[in-house]
C-alpha cells in the first residue's frame, strides 16, 4: 500500500503489487511465534523502492477500501479456521477422557468432565453455523460485514476456551508436546487477533447495529 494522494484520505490510498527482486525490496529476520510456525510469518523491508505504475493493483485510490472487502472475507476465513482448531482440540479431550481412568473410572463417567464435553460440543457447533450463514451471504453476494465479524468473533473466542479446556481435561499431560492439545492452545490465540483482534470485531458489530438498516 501507498499514500498517492494525502488529501483524499483513506481514499487516497493505493494498492501495488512489489516483485521479487525489486531494488529496496527485501524480507527481513523470521519471527519466533508461540503457535502457528508452520506458517512463517517475516519482515517485510522497503527502502527506496521505486515500482513503475502499471504494477498498480486495481484503481487508484481504491487500495484501503478494497482491503477491507478482503478483510470482510479474511475473517469467515478465520473463523473456520477457529473451529477446525476447536475441534481438534474436543476430539482430543474426548478421546482421552474416554481413555484415562482415575478411580476405577474412565474420566468421561464424571459429572464435571461431562459437563465441560458438553459445552464445548454445543459452543463448536454454534461457532460452525454462524460461520456456514457468513459463507452462505458471501456466496450469495450479500453485505457480509456484520455477519463476518459476529462468526469471526464468537467463533475464535469459543475455540480459545475449547483448547483451554480440552488442556484443562488432560491435566498435567496437557501441557505436555506428547499430546496434541498444548499445541491446539498455543496456534488458537492468534485467532483472536488475525483479521482484526476481537475488540475490533465488537466495534464493527457494533457500528452495523447502530448506523445500519441490516
Amino acid at each position: 500500500m501507498a499514500v498517492t494522494n494525502q488529501a483524499l484520505a483513506h481514499h487516497g490510498i493505493s494498492a501495488f503489487i512489489v516483485e521479487r527482486g525489486t531494488p529496496g525490496f527485501r524480507s527481513g529476520k523470521k519471527e519466533r511465534k508461540l503457535g502457528m510456525r508452520a506458517s512463517d510469518t517475516a519482515e517485510v523491508i522497503l527502502e527506496d523502492c521505486r515500482i513503475p505504475k502499471e504494477n498498480l493493483l486495481g484503481e487508484e485510490g481504491q487500495g484501503f477500501v478494497d482491503a477491507l472487502h478482503v478483510l470482510d472475507k479474511g475473517r469467515i476465513s478465520m473463523a473456520a479456521l477457529a473451529v477446525g482448531i476447536a475441534q481438534g482440540a474436543f476430539e482430543a479431550a474426548l478421546h482421552y477422557a474416554q481413555q484415562r481412568r482415575q478411580f476405577g473410572h474412565a474420566i468421561a463417567e464424571f459429572e464435571g468432565i461431562q459437563w465441560k464435553l458438553a459445552d464445548m460440543a454445543t459452543q463448536i457447533e454454534a461457532a460452525r453455523l454462524l460461520t456456514y450463514q457468513a459463507a452462505w451471504m458471501k456466496d450469495s453476494g450479500r453485505h457480509i460485514t456484520k455477519a463476518a465479524s459476529m462468526a469471526k468473533l464468537f467463533a475464535s473466542e469459543m475455540a480459545v476456551h475449547v483448547a483451554n479446556e480440552a488442556v484443562q481435561i488432560h491435566g498435567g499431560y496437557g501441557f505436555v508436546k506428547d499430546y496434541p492439545v498444548e499445541k491446539f492452545y498455543r496456534d488458537v490465540k492468534l485467532c483472536t487477533i488475525g483479521e482484526g483482534t476481537s475488540e475490533i470485531q465488537r466495534l464493527v458489530i457494533a457500528r452495523h447495529l447502530l448506523h445500519s438498516d441490516e
